[in-house]
């Protein structure tokens, strides 16, 4: 081993240390917390302004035609707050749901 091989074998081992302590974000998009408020107002906002305002996000598809959209807002300490839309068939918000960690 090169004397650059066994300078920079720390670094690589304290860089992947540092990728291992830090969790991934649950599945759905993050986004800044005040953008929810101003960008969602159920019986308004369709499903076209939801996507443009957030973007695209996990969803699920109920056989009645709603959906269910997740959206998730950093709390601190790898915790996220929930933000849950509920688009009807007609693709018009119906309900939000917010769930602090």
């Amino acid at each position: 081993m090169t004397t650059q091989c066994v300078r920079l074998l720390p670094v690589l081992c304290a860089v992947l240390l540092g990728a291992c302590a830090s969790a991934p974000p649950p599945p759905g998009t993050v986004v800044a917390p005040a953008r929810f408020s101003q960008a969602v107002i159920a019986g308004v906002t369709t499903r076209a302004e939801l996507l443009a305002a957030l973007g695209n996000t996990k969803a699920i598809v109920f056989d009645s035609g709603y959906e269910a959209w997740l959206y998730l807002s950093p709390a601190g300490a790898d915790r996220y707050t929930e933000f849950v839309v509920l688009v009807g068939p007609d693709g018009v918000v119906r309900k939000t749901r917010r769930r602090d960690p």
